[in-house]
């Protein structure tokens, strides 16, 4: 995710728009079934589900729908994939480096193909898939693929009579449960580090966009890992996800999506088995001044984000200008075909969200936020939903606490620098805040003082690879992202030698 070299919109800027890449026409989409083991596979149970397509409510295609036995075979693949004797537990590390640079190398050359099924599964606009979602996940496949042969432990000095060393190995069965928001980015975040540790994989992607996972099974296959050490099952929370959380077999389980449900999930891991869980859940993130770098914080993915800017702290004698100029900044986004390059704002992903997002700008009009700007529906029968501002925004009201996962921006005023720090201090979530500002004193003491596991200074959105992610409170556990990340992924073993004089 991270904005290299991109507008507001998050597309490249210097890009002439002749050169701009253009959506795969497609006529059927190839990869629906569920992937064991290198194969593809109907369901146990014979269902199928189909994924629509939100800025049409047409249906893609049908999918084949994994339920706990099909989780059951997954499991059973993956675990035979990971035995001492595997040619993946056996593969030396350098080789499990060059099969994910590998797969990067396969993603790139379907990138097209790529954000152009991520556009019609999610109706993000595509150049933002491309440019986002693709090339985030590219780089995150090769900076872990160059991890693999560097993950090593230590010699660690006790007294003469011992020698005691550690070793970092794979935890096993790695569960990852994918979000509908970023799916393919959120995926690889997921699997690029637990490939890169030697751990094997069963992946269950968000039922409303199942198909760039399915696509990445093919290029799994095509890159050459052994068979089971991939596995992908598309199908529902209650069912599939909930098999995954609960499984015995399963020895972690990653999770990106609501609070609610990764409260959930670390339940089921607790009474199960007691798996290793991380979590990266829902914020409700303060933003200290900034007009044009909010405004893409609040609105990018039609405010589909984690990492939302969605409580916005303007100091009060310049309240007012801050209001009008995002008026004028909101009027220029563009919403429409999300396949069309012209097309910066595309419909939310599905009705429920719709019905939910709806539902909080209306308790912000009735608690008394002054609605400044959008705050309805584009059209009577479709997913779109305008930008929307609210003013004169109070802590209390349900818009500035609940997570809103829309394009609504909430503005609050405040005077002093310490309440504007306990203000934005004051929610359940910790997941990222950013400060705008010239003096580098305040953005160190304000950065210092937030209670988030991301700051940004003087910008937002910069997202990473090499750098961690992840939130403090009930924004979630552990982190993503960077070497940080690859502690999630394994076990430290330590080794200890008695010497003895002969």
């Amino acid at each position: 995710m991270a904005q290299r070299g991109t507008t507001r919109n998050g597309v490249a800027d210097k890009i002439p728009a002749s050169d701009l890449p253009q959506p795969v026409k497609i006529q059927r989409v190839r990869y629906t079934k569920i992937f064991i083991n290198n194969e593809w596979h109907t369901s146990v149970s014979g269902r199928m589900f189909p994924t629509l397509n939100p800025a049409t409510g047409d249906t893609i295609c049908e999918v084949q729908e994994a339920d706990k036995e099909d989780v059951d075979k997954a499991v059973a693949a993956a675990k035979a994939a990971i035995q001492l004797d595997s040619a993946w537990r056996k593969m030396e590390p350098p080789r499990r480096g060059r099969l994910l640079h590998k797969l990067a190398d396969l993603v790139e050359r379907d990138q097209k193909l790529l954000a152009t099924l991520e556009s019609l599964d999610t109706g993000k606009p595509f150049l933002q898939a491309f440019f986002t979602d693709l090339e985030g996940s590219i780089k995150t496949l090769h900076y872990y693929a160059g991890w693999a042969d560097k993950i090593h432990g230590k010699s660690v000095p006790v007294d003469e009579t011992f020698v005691c060393l550690t070793r970092h190995e794979p935890i096993g069965i790695c569960g990852a449960i994918i979000p509908w928001n970023f799916p393919l980015l959120m995926l690889m975040w997921k699997l690029a580090p637990a490939l890169s540790c030697g751990n094997t994989v069963v992946i269950k992607p968000a039922e409303q966009t199942p198909l760039t996972a399915l696509h990445i099974g093919s290029l799994i296959k095509e890159a050459g890992f052994p068979a089971g050490v991939v596995n992908i099952v598309p199908g529902f929370g209650s069912t599939a996800g909930a098999a995954i959380a609960s499984h015995e077999g399963i020895d972690k389980v990653a999770f990106t999506g609501s609070t609610e449900v990764g409260q959930l999930i670390k339940e089921a891991a607790a009474k199960s088995n007691l798996k290793r869980v991380t979590l990266e859940l829902g914020g409700k993130n303060p933003c200290i001044l900034a007009v044009e770098e909010i405004q893409k914080g609040a609105f990018y993915n039609q405010g589909q984000c984690c990492t939302a800017a969605s409580r916005v702290f303007v100091q009060d004698r310049i309240y007012e200008e801050f209001v009008r100029r995002s008026i004028e900044n909101a009027k220029k986004i563009v919403i429409g075909d999300p396949l069309d390059p012209q097309t910066t704002h595309g419909p939310q992903i599905d009705q429920q969200q719709f019905e939910k997002i709806i539902d909080l700008i209306e308790s912000g009009k009735k608690e008394g936020a002054k609605l400044e700007y959008g705050g309805g529906a584009v059209g009577e029968k479709s997913l779109f939903i305008q930008p929307t501002i609210f003013s004169e925004v109070k802590d209390s009201m349900r818009i500035a606490k609940e997570e809103i996962f829309g394009p609504v921006l909430c503005i609050f005023s405040f005077k002093s620098k310490q309440e504007v720090i306990e203000r934005a201090n004051n929610s359940q979530y910790g997941l990222v805040s950013a400060v705008f500002t010239t003096s580098m004193d305040r953005a160190l003491s304000v950065s210092g003082a937030l209670e988030t596991g991301t700051v940004w200074i003087n910008c937002y959105n910069a997202m990473h690879v090499q750098t961690p992610f992840g939130g403090y409170k009930m924004s979630g556990n552990g982190r993503e992202l960077g070497e940080y990340a690859l502690a999630e992924y394994s076990e430290v073993k330590t080794v200890t030698f008695k010497m003895n004089d002969s």
